[in-house]
């Protein structure tokens, strides 16, 4: 269970018991009222934890910070990004004006650190967040950028979002890398990665907190488990960043490894940075937790080979059957209708072509009984020296409302997908970061099918923009960004799935009730 979950769980345990609430039955109480079902209600405090952008010189990195409006969310509040060098003392609220807010603590008014491009070595904010709704960009330069931890509280929490993207001209990885930035956790897959010649990954740890963290770094590959010793114990000192050459941790080169990151104690953002010397590179970010169904959703049309990596961290094999959900409906892709997952071992299958200029997304569902599995996808796009490569890992549905950060009037594909029954989508364009008006336009997608919608584009746009994704009726719904390099000669992109933005949590009905604490007599 994760344990944002379990700190939700812990938090409404201890308000009961301190004011006796009516979960809890009073003396004489029949129980015979129905509880109201819990209402959801807007986050107060979102912490994000971006990985070192890049080694190379070349690196071109662009951070941009986006908070959708939230109806019902606090008037004032802040958010900042700062090395994480720093991260302590930003979480500790030590920062001053420089931890994201001025001296009274209202919102800064026009997100001016962002605009002047600080690459937060000096201890100063990346960038600095305007009002919710309209994003704002900071921007850093070569190999030195650091890692960075971020907090938005009040007004700034609900659905805080931070893409950083970064160019790399040249050398192994070059191309465009991008990411959401993500919450700190306690265990991350990641299947997709690799140790096969030719390719460089490496695990980056980011540690959000004030105490050292310890995390152990598991390998698998096509036989089971690669074994090392050198993954475990790994300590992520407070407030810093590690990483980790997959290389360095096993001697057994395999082109397909799942990566099983747990933290023993604390808690860090992880993602895996993968890079190739033909063809680029990009984030690994962590694939939805174990599942016995699985949606990879937006891969692009134009995809030249698509290379499904699958997982299943039980101790029993796994049967999925295949689908690829098209435009026009289910499709089984031909000879791969089904896929056999050993336990505890990665399977790599090569899909090729198979979306065939169309827009698609992978549907995994067991042939018989449901056993937990993990999956991503490999994309390339281009031919010979012009090929750059992406990965999107098996998503969560965009559920109440989903987030992408740093879109463009040109280069952005919005992909939906609806699995299983028909679903109504709004999609909504946030203002631009230097100028322009919202916009939002309705789309229903029919059950079984992926549609790449015409996005919306704020009138006047100047810079870029924010996107947000709501399920307005029906079925659950996936979806992902494309973002594509201004260079139209070269296929630079990468894509990044819209799982739920968590602006807001389920908090039951509740009154108070000091009668439960009350003694009643022998």
């Amino acid at each position: 269970m994760k344990r944002t979950t379990l700190s939700l769980f812990a938090g409404a345990a201890a308000l009961a018991a301190v004011t006796g609430f009516a979960a809890v039955s009073a003396p004489g109480d029949t129980g015979a009222e129905t509880a109201e079902p819990a209402a959801r209600l807007p986050v107060e405090r979102t912490s994000l934890l971006c990985p070192a952008p890049s080694a190379s010189d070349l690196a071109e990195t662009t951070y941009t910070s986006f908070t959708p409006v939230t109806e019902g969310a606090e008037k004032k509040g802040s958010a900042t990004l700062t090395a994480a060098a720093d991260g302590a003392a930003a979480e500790a609220g030590k920062g001053g004006e420089d931890a994201g807010s001025g001296k009274d603590g209202e919102d800064a008014k026009d997100g001016e650190e962002g605009k002047d491009g600080n690459d937060g070595k000096d201890g100063k904010p990346v960038l600095r967040p305007g009002a919710p709704g309209t994003p704002v960009t900071g921007t850093a330069s070569g190999a030195d950028a650091p890692a960075l931890t971020g907090t938005a509280e009040g007004s700034h929490a609900p659905g805080w979002t931070v893409q950083q993207t970064t160019e790399v001209a040249a050398g192994t990885g070059r191309g465009l890398l991008g990411l959401n930035c993500t919450a700190p956790d306690t265990e991350f897959w990641f299947p997709g990665a690799s140790t096969a010649s030719g390719r460089t990954d490496y695990v980056h740890l980011t540690n959000p907190d004030d105490s050292a963290a310890v995390v152990d770094i598991e390998l698998y590959g096509k036989d089971g488990v690669l074994k090392s010793t050198v993954g475990e114990g790994v300590t992520v000192p407070p407030g810093g960043g590690e990483s980790l050459l997959l290389s360095t941790l096993t001697d057994v080169e395999q082109t397909d490894v799942t990566v099983h990151v747990n933290v023993r104690s604390g808690r860090l953002g992880a993602a895996v940075q993968a890079l190739d010397d033909k063809t680029g590179g990009d984030w690994l970010t962590a694939a939805a937790d174990p599942a016995g169904e699985l949606v990879v959703p937006g891969i692009p049309a134009d995809a030249t080979s698509v290379r499904l990596m699958l997982f299943t961290p039980g101790g029993s094999d796994a049967d999925l059957k295949v689908r690829l959900a098209s435009p026009s409906g289910a499709i089984t892709p031909a000879g791969h209708e089904t896929v056999h997952v050993k336990a505890g071992m990665t399977t790599g299958v090569d899909l090729g072509e198979v979306t065939r200029g169309e827009a698609g997304s992978l549907v995994l569902t067991p042939t018989s009984g449901s056993v937990p599995v993990v999956a991503a996808v490999r994309v390339v796009r281009g031919k010979g020296g012009e090929q750059e490569s992406a990965f999107i890992p098996a998503s969560d549905p965009v559920g109440a409302r989903a987030t992408a950060a740093e879109n463009r009037a040109k280069g952005t594909t919005l992909s939906v997908t609806a699995p299983d029954r028909t679903a109504k989508v709004e999609v909504t364009a946030s203002a631009g970061t230097e100028g322009g008006t919202t916009a939002t336009k309705t789309f229903t997608i029919e059950g079984g099918t992926t549609q790449n919608v015409e996005v919306p584009v704020p009138a006047g746009l100047k810079g870029t923009y924010a996107l947000t994704v709501e399920t307005v009726s029906g079925g659950p719904v996936y979806a992902a960004r494309t973002l594509t390099g201004e260079d139209e000669d070269v296929a630079s992109f990468t894509v990044q799935p819209l799982p739920d933005d968590r602006g807001t949590v389920s908090v039951p009905k509740a009154e108070q009730n000091l009668s439960v604490l009350q003694q009643p007599p022998a």
